[in-house]
């Protein structure tokens, strides 16, 4: 027992750390207001985000972490430190699907921090609206979940967009069911996103098989409903319960243990090369024997590994296809660039969504 340290002398020794820690803070967001000013002199003015640097500045600290604390709560906490000094160069105003406690919510404080704006908005369609008008420097949407795949409205609207795939974030999605009603006997209809309905399927077949179950633009909104209407209920996370003070019934109802979606960050810039990065593609080819293999053997040539490969009707023709790939790589990569030239000849069109870091947390 003598070798134990006095609880007394601990704390002092933790006041102290806390103190330098908290001046360290403050030079490096010192340094972060010179960096804002430099920039400006040089005539940019728009964006200091940069989803690359950040991206480099999150993995060098987790390869710089000696531990106790984990690597992803190491990156964590540098995270929300980015955030408020970006915050005072300049505030990132972030277009996700609302209203407030949704999943995308989430994801955009995932990725960008507490610090910025967070706007919320209704549809897919006005998050990428409101960043092409240049009311939010970015949007956050999601692109794909791992139980009922690509989330089409995205894709979709993909299409025809300007704006460029930066970044992306990955959330573990725990549904739960809302209800202010106290059993599920008293439960007339469930509201979600159909996504999440889709996500629920098997619980809701067995736990509420003769319940309407109504589809409605994000969790959130059907937790606001959950909160006010009689005998309904809703299926959201833990942020939209507190938000709309709606009680828990059931606690992660997902039918597949690991439920997680992946969202993509849309803006007007391009990310640069990070060594570790993923390209998305939309494809149009003619609808003729081979034309897949024919893209694929472009990126087997040139040794560039696929991450994901969908096809949606291309809208324009009977059985006409698009198809979104993801790819490992940046566009400005050797390999990649090779990848791209050869594939513009075997196909209809090559569009290039997006080159960025993939995601770190």
């Amino acid at each position: 027992m003598s070798n134990v340290i006095p609880l007394s002398e601990l704390r002092d020794q933790i006041d102290a750390i806390d103190q330098e820690i908290l001046q360290l803070i403050n030079q490096r967001a010192t340094l972060a207001e010179e960096v804002a000013k430099t920039k400006i002199a040089a005539g940019e003015e728009t964006c200091f985000y940069r989803p690359d640097r950040e991206a480099l500045v999150l993995r060098r600290i987790q390869e710089l972490n000696p531990g106790p604390l984990s690597d992803e709560t190491a990156a964590r906490f540098f995270r929300e430190l980015m955030s408020a000094c970006l915050a005072l160069e300049k505030p990132l105003q972030v277009a996700y699907l609302g209203p407030e406690g949704t999943f995308t919510q989430q994801a955009a404080f995932k990725h960008f921090g507490q610090a910025v704006k967070a706007e919320p908005v209704p549809t897919i369609e006005a998050i990428f609206k409101s960043v092409e008008n240049g009311h939010c420097q970015f949007g956050v949407v999601p692109i794909e979940n791992s139980t009922e795949g690509m989330v089409t409205h995205t894709l979709d609207r993909f299409v025809m967009s300007p704006l460029q795939a930066c970044g992306e974030v990955a959330i573990r999605i725990n549904h739960n069911l809302l209800s202010n009603v106290a059993d599920l006997s008293e439960i007339t209809e469930v509201f979600s996103h159909r996504q999440s309905l889709a996500q629920c399927r098997k619980w809701l077949e067995e736990n509420l098989p003769n319940v309407r179950c109504t589809e409605v633009n994000s969790n959130a909104e059907a937790a606001r409903i959950a909160s006010s209407q009689q005998g309904a209920a809703a299926i959201a996370g833990e942020l939209a319960a507190e938000i709309y003070n709606v009680n828990l019934l059931a606690c992660n109802i997902e039918d597949e243990p690991d439920n997680t979606t992946r969202f993509v960050i849309v803006g007007k810039l391009t990310a640069n090369s990070t060594g570790r990065d993923k390209t998305s593609l939309l494809i149009s080819t003619k609808n003729h024997s081979g034309a897949l293999y024919r893209i694929l053997e472009s990126f087997a040539k040139h040794n560039i590994g696929l991450t994901k490969i969908e096809s949606r009707p291309s809208r324009q023709g009977l059985w006409d296809y698009l198809f979104f790939i993801d790819i490992d790589g940046h566009q400005a990569d050797k390999d990649v660039i090779l990848a791209l030239n050869d594939l513009q000849s075997r196909v209809t069109m090559v569009k290039i969504l997006g080159s960025y870091p993939k995601a770190v947390l």
